[in-house]
C-alpha cells in the first residue's frame, strides 16, 4: 500500500505545528529576546526561498502563492523586530524624570528664605 504525497506533506505540517506551538509557548522570558533574532533570521532566508519560487514558477497559482509567502515572511520579519525591541525596552532601566531647572531654582530659593 503506498501512501500519497499529500497526505504524508500534511502529517508534517500538522507535527510540525504542534512542536512549534510547544516549543514557543515554553520559552522563558529571558530566552524570548534571542530566539525572536534567529526567527527574524529564519524568516529572512524564507524571504529568499520565497521570491525564488515566486519568479521561477511558470504557474499563476505558484506565482501568487510564492509572492503570498514573501508578504507573510516580511510582515513576520517586521512584527519581529518590533517585538524585540519591545523586549529590549522591558530591561532598560527607567530614570527618575529630573525637575526642569527653572522649578529647581525656585525650590532653592524657597528652601534658602
Amino acid at each position: 500500500m503506498e501512501v500519497s504525497h499529500t497526505i504524508i506533506n500534511l502529517i508534517i505540517f500538522v507535527l510540525a505545528v504542534y512542536v512549534g506551538y510547544h516549543v514557543v509557548w515554553n520559552v522563558t522570558p529571558a530566552l524570548h529576546t534571542p530566539l525572536m533574532a534567529v526567527t527574524n533570521a529564519v524568516s529572512a532566508i524564507i524571504i529568499v526561498g520565497a521570491m525564488l519560487a515566486a519568479a521561477l514558477t511558470e504557474g499563476l497559482v505558484g506565482q501568487i502563492m510564492g509572492t503570498l509567502a514573501v508578504a507573510l515572511a516580511a510582515v513576520n520579519v517586521f512584527g519581529g523586530f518590533l517585538v524585540t525591541q519591545r523586549m529590549l525596552e522591558m530591561f532598560k532601566k527607567k530614570e527618575k524624570p529630573k525637575a526642569a531647572p527653572a522649578a529647581a531654582a525656585s525650590s532653592e530659593k524657597e528652601a534658602n528664605a
